[in-house]
């Protein structure tokens, strides 16, 4: 029998940033907890909006699956359905979109890798001003804690995973990070907790500045 033998990830300093959506660029719990609220009022589920909370990180219909809840297509249409009023409510952490911009300054390319629909994704994305050079959603694939998203998103920019650098909030961020051979970071202001090994947390979005700056390369001559 044979193990399986990690991947090595690099340290170098990074090529492409990728990031998770919600709870890395965006506060959006509020629209996710009026929009449950809503399937609770409306389709009589009984979960509370803390325990959906718990699994934030993977597909819609993965976290129903976890739930125990039936009718699971229906359920992704309701709360897309119910999002949209409170879709005004997600708010750009504060720092993000300084931190987006100077990044891009100094000439890395960045990404989104979420587990939300490309048709909620995009509109929220569109409010940064198109700072993306890719975006990955789980529309036609696995998601996380699956690597595929990521993978396929080095894939569309051609990036090496030595070269790249995910930027997550849930342990599902972390897993799919390392599956696909990629670094991660961690961040703080989001909704969930690393888990071990620990990696890099960061306290605010312009730490981010820093962190592509000033990360030393490794077996440098």
């Amino acid at each position: 029998m044979t193990s399986e033998c990690p991947p090595t990830v690099s340290e170098s300093v990074p090529e492409l940033v990728l990031f998770d959506l919600d709870g890395v660029l965006f506060d959006s719990m509020p629209v996710m907890r009026s929009a449950w609220e809503v399937l609770e009022a409306e389709r009589g589920i009984r979960v509370p909006f803390e325990a959906y909370a718990e699994h934030l990180g993977r597909p819609f219909a993965d976290i129903m699956t976890l739930l125990g809840l039936d009718g699971i297509e229906g359920l992704a249409e309701a709360y897309a359905a119910a999002s949209v009023p409170f879709a005004h409510l997600a708010r750009p952490f504060p720092g993000v979109e300084e931190a987006l911009r100077e990044i891009l300054a100094t000439g890395r390319r960045l990404g989104v890798v979420t587990s939300k629909s490309s048709a909620r994704a995009v509109p929220m994305l569109n409010r940064l001003r198109s700072l993306f050079s890719v975006l990955r959603t789980p529309d036609h694939g696995r998601g996380k804690p699956c690597p595929d998203t990521l993978l396929l998103a080095l894939v569309d920019t051609r990036t090496d995973p030595a070269k790249a650098l995910y930027v997550g909030d849930m342990a599902v961020d972390q897993e799919a990070a390392r599956r696909a051979g990629v670094r991660y970071v961690h961040a703080g202001w989001g909704y969930g907790s690393p888990t071990k090994p620990l990696p890099l947390v960061l306290s605010e979005p312009a730490e981010l500045i820093r962190l592509v700056r000033e990360t030393p390369e490794k077996g440098s001559a």
